[in-house]
């Protein structure tokens, strides 16, 4: 394989090189921070440079993801700012806003910066094995697989402190609104645990993706074919959880070699 070829490690890598370059031109087009950046105060400076930064390195990343002689640089560089932004905002969020909000925003952001730390360590080169060893090969791979568990249980976390607002979205025809609302809460939380202390963790992955997705599905996909007005709330929220399924479905990738049922492998 040249160096000009194309380079897709996997679907989920496909599926999260297209979302990041979505989101880079949803975000130059809007002039506002997208999902994966938001929520960022707006009384912080510079603010609308922060915005083109967010948006650039999005659509940026997103193609050098796609091209074998970019891809390692591309996955650095999306890598660093996802783990700045989670340092810079998301735990500062954490002691601000309501618990809710806080940790679920943390938990989205360190669910897109496990995808794009299995990324990097699939395309790191001879330098960043040598200086960032601790972030490449095996090791790389358990410390994003952790992260991916630890992001999960927030989104547990909010279903069942905001129950009735989690009812709410789900599809008119199925029944016990309330129950799917805790089982899928549930879900996420049994999903985190299983990734973090390894045990069916290749499972525990794969179907927590699933579930992403199936929200996509059932919820957002039925309100844009009823051609209903879509308010900006939502079109973020569609954004958000098309980022997380593709970032999860990356983590989800990375136990190709790993069986279903195995125990102790995280």
């Amino acid at each position: 394989m040249t160096a000009t070829r194309i380079r897709v490690a996997s679907a989920g890598h496909a599926a999260f090189a297209a979302i990041m370059i979505a989101l880079g031109i949803q975000g130059l087009i809007k002039g506002d921070f997208t999902a994966v950046w938001q929520p960022v105060p707006k009384g912080v400076p510079a603010r609308e440079v922060l915005v083109y930064l967010c948006a650039s390195i999005s659509l940026a990343s997103g193609i050098g993801l796609l091209w074998q002689r970019t891809a390692a640089l591309a996955a650095r560089v999306l890598l660093g700012s996802l783990v700045l932004w989670l340092l810079l905002w998301r735990m500062r969020a954490l002691f601000l806003v309501s618990l809710v909000e806080g940790t679920w925003s943390c938990g989205a952001t360190l669910v897109m910066v496990a995808g794009a730390w299995i990324l990097f360590a699939a395309f790191a080169t001879d330098w960043d094995r040598q200086h960032l060893a601790f972030a490449t090969g095996d090791k790389g791979v358990r410390i994003a697989r952790a992260l991916y568990g630890l992001g999960l249980i927030p989104f547990g976390y909010a279903h069942f402190a905001n129950v009735k607002g989690t009812a709410v979205l789900v599809p008119g025809w199925l029944p016990w609104h309330m129950g799917w609302a805790y089982f899928t809460g549930g879900a996420f939380i049994a999903a985190g645990m299983a990734v973090l202390f390894g045990v069916y963790a290749r499972l525990a992955a794969a179907l927590s993706a699933l579930q992403m997705g199936l929200f996509a599905l059932l919820v957002w996909l039925p309100l844009l074919a009823a051609g209903k007005v879509v308010t900006a709330f939502q079109w973020g929220e569609i954004a958000t959880t098309l980022a997380l399924t593709a970032g999860g479905w990356v983590v989800a990738d990375s136990y190709r070699d790993t069986p279903w049922l195995a125990v102790g492998k995280r």
